[in-house]
């Protein structure tokens, strides 16, 4: 039996639309995004870039767990600041480390993301989840911090669906995951992509994530440099010389996540294996 079932009932019914102008932010006094625009739109989009470039901070400015500057539109209306707003507003993020309750079932970790809805909505939810994580149900009553590193991403992952999110955003899922279980979870996210829920990750394992992904954009020292589709993006000279090792090709494990996922739109064939870089509308960022 495999984790997901083959599309994903929970979810918002209306795709989310992201825009983000002028974003700052950081740790007291200590700035890590500066003047940050990008747009997340429907389908999956990834955030790349080496450790310290801001990919976490983002994050955690988007869902309100840092203090942030700038603009933040979500369907075009302005994003709140307060954490229970913006997952009101149908946003939920899964966060690096998986951040479980390790002395709590699967179950009750599962209701704690639907905490704010009415309970007969939560116990319906509940029941969908096992139906989208149909492996989960067998673990309905096992202590979260007995299961394997990807059993907990799984069950993150599944907490985070119960509050049918509009956009989910995941933090580093592939962490510390052994490579089949970092495929199968690709597979997962596109899967959820492609079933109507706006998708934004952040990733190191960038291979991979410009296998599944639609379009992303690379982050260095808190500013955008690089933006593009995903396939202009792995075939790009400079990408894949700064983060793939010169002359670096998608491997197969990420080939197999590529065809074991179904895409909303085909991406076209390209003329070149070096795409000619432009300049973008952030300073310093090129755009595919």
């Amino acid at each position: 039996m495999m984790w997901y079932a083959p599309s994903f009932v929970l979810g918002a019914s209306s795709h989310a639309h992201l825009k983000v102008q002028g974003l700052s932010a950081g740790y007291g006094a200590f700035l890590v995004l500066r003047d940050l625009t990008l747009e997340i739109k429907p389908g999956l989009t990834v955030i790349l870039g080496p450790n310290g470039a801001g990919k976490t901070t983002l994050l955690k400015a988007l869902s309100g767990l840092i203090p942030r500057g700038g603009e933040v539109l979500l369907n075009d209306q302005a994003l709140p600041v307060k954490t229970s707003e913006i997952v009101q507003r149908g946003m939920a993020l899964v966060a690096e480390g998986r951040q479980l309750f390790p002395q709590m079932t699967v179950t009750e970790n599962l209701e704690l993301g639907g905490w704010l809805v009415a309970k007969a909505e939560r116990t319906r939810r509940l029941e969908q989840a096992f139906n989208d994580f149909p492996k989960l149900r067998e673990r309905a009553q096992q202590l979260a911090g007995t299961m394997s590193g990807g059993e907990q991403q799984m069950v993150a992952v599944a907490r985070a669906m119960m509050s049918a999110p509009r956009l989910l955003m995941l933090d580093e899922p592939s962490l510390g995951l052994a490579p089949r279980m970092v495929d199968e979870l690709l597979a997962i996210t596109r899967r959820i992509a492609d079933s109507g829920t706006t998708v934004l990750m952040v990733e190191q394992n960038v291979k991979k994530a410009l296998a599944v992904a639609d379009r992303g954009y690379v982050l260095e020292r808190g500013t955008l440099v690089a933006s593009g589709p995903a396939a202009l993006l792995a075939r790009s000279t400079v990408i894949r010389e700064a983060y793939l090792g010169a002359g670096a090709a998608v491997s197969t494990t990420a080939t197999h996540a590529a065809k074991t996922t179904v895409r909303a739109e085909p991406v076209e064939a390209l003329p070149s294996d070096r795409p000619e870089l432009v300049e973008g509308q952030a300073q310093g960022e090129r755009t595919l």
